[in-house]
């Protein structure tokens, strides 16, 4: 099997089920615990922590463990908002990017129907990108927090963070990223983006699912979505998972390491297969942008087509990937971020993500570009399409 649906979710890494193993077993205790078992918890937690922060350029005190990137999402979106609006009534607004992942798509909106708020949703261009003039036009006195995704998971469009937090930052309005998937691709120094918060999921970059983190930068207001003992400073109430916060800082820091390097290797290679695609497949579409796109995506339209056939076809042939995002399992409405794009709904339900993580192999892709060109053309009745590298 050629796994090429890493933007879903990643193997557990080795060395990271190494690192949790304790946790898991001997080292069972609570950090919250006044003796030795819970004080080796504790001790392992502050340096999961540490680890975190040192990557995301914060202090210890600024990262909240969660268990996941939704619920990272979810506290970011509804705490701040609700916190800003408590200290005055007037912050009723919420701005969000038309191509957000549902976890704050649905905090906007939950905020819409139990509290009042506005969701002003900025639009972006036909390759998935914000531009500043956009989002500085949906602005408002009233804006209580703007949420902007770093990258997105369905077409890899990276978006001008730093550039955006500092226009809502001229007008007192926080900002928050969802940084699930540039996560382990891209820089994620949190001052250097200039953002307020800042979420990460574990299991996108080799930690087990269920494993996450938020940034919050000090100062910055946010009300508690669970409440009970007081973990996690008051802002994540429950007994904190020992394992996968030791898990998550792990994975980080195997991906930091050699950041650099693989981002430039997966980069060279997604873009050799991009071209074997578009060369090989009569009329593919590449979605998202053509340069400001993360290294470990490229995802396309395959008109006349369905996607769902194609992907099915390519998984008889062994290649694994995916029609769009996970999180829209059960659904078979075209996908709101191609809609945004522009792309009509017959063709959006026509697309096929490939989504590599940092080992993918030249081989394995050239295979999968193979299979492409030939599985499009089973679908389209057409019989396969060769290309003269394949």
């Amino acid at each position: 099997m050629i796994f090429l649906d890493a933007a879903s979710t990643t193997p557990v890494r080795r060395e990271v089920l190494e690192a949790m193993w304790p946790y898991l077993t001997g080292e069972f205790g609570n950090p919250s615990s006044h003796h030795t078992l819970g004080g080796a918890a504790a001790d392992a937690l502050a340096g999961a922590r540490r680890s975190v922060a040192g990557i995301l350029g914060c202090r210890p005190g600024e990262i909240v463990f969660t268990a996941g990137g939704t619920e990272a999402d979810n506290l970011a979106v509804k705490g701040i908002a609700l916190a800003r609006q408590a200290a005055d009534p007037r912050l009723s607004r919420v701005v969000i990017s038309a191509v957000e992942h549902p976890a704050v798509e649905e905090s906007a909106r939950y905020l819409e129907r139990f509290h009042g708020f506005a969701v002003d949703v900025v639009p972006v261009d036909d390759k998935g990108l914000v531009t500043p003039e956009a989002f500085r036009a949906v602005l408002r006195p009233e804006t209580a927090l703007a949420s902007i995704m770093y990258a997105n998971n369905e077409v890899g469009t990276v978006q001008p963070i730093a550039e955006l937090a500092t226009l809502a930052h001229g007008l007192g309005i926080p900002f928050h990223t969802d940084a699930v998937q540039a996560a382990g691709w891209l820089p994620l120094d949190t001052r250097a983006l200039a953002v307020d918060a800042m979420s990460i999921s574990g299991h996108k970059l080799g930690a087990p699912k269920g494993s996450g983190a938020l940034y919050v930068r000090s100062r910055t207001r946010m009300e508690p979505l669970i409440h009970g003992g007081g973990q996690e400073r008051g802002r994540r109430s429950g007994t904190e998972n020992v394992a996968g916060a030791v898990g998550l800082a792990t994975a980080l820091t195997l991906a930091q390491a050699r950041q650099v390097e693989e981002r430039r290797r997966v980069a060279a290679l997604r873009d050799t297969f991009i071209s074997a695609v578009l060369d090989g497949v009569p009329g593919a579409i590449l979605t998202g942008h053509p340069v400001e796109r993360l290294p470990s995506v490229a995802s396309f339209c395959f008109p006349g087509s369905s996607g769902e056939s194609v992907l099915l076809e390519l998984e008889r042939q062994g290649v694994v990937c995916s029609s769009g995002s996970a999180c829209a399992a059960g659904s078979d409405a075209p996908s709101p971020v191609l809609t945004a794009l522009g792309i009509s709904a017959e063709v959006a339900q026509t697309a096929v993500r490939f989504s590599f993580d940092s080992a993918v192999a030249e081989a394995d892709l050239e295979v999968a570009a193979a299979a492409v060109l030939d599985a499009v053309g089973r679908v389209r009745g057409l019989g396969a399409q060769p290309s003269a590298g394949a």
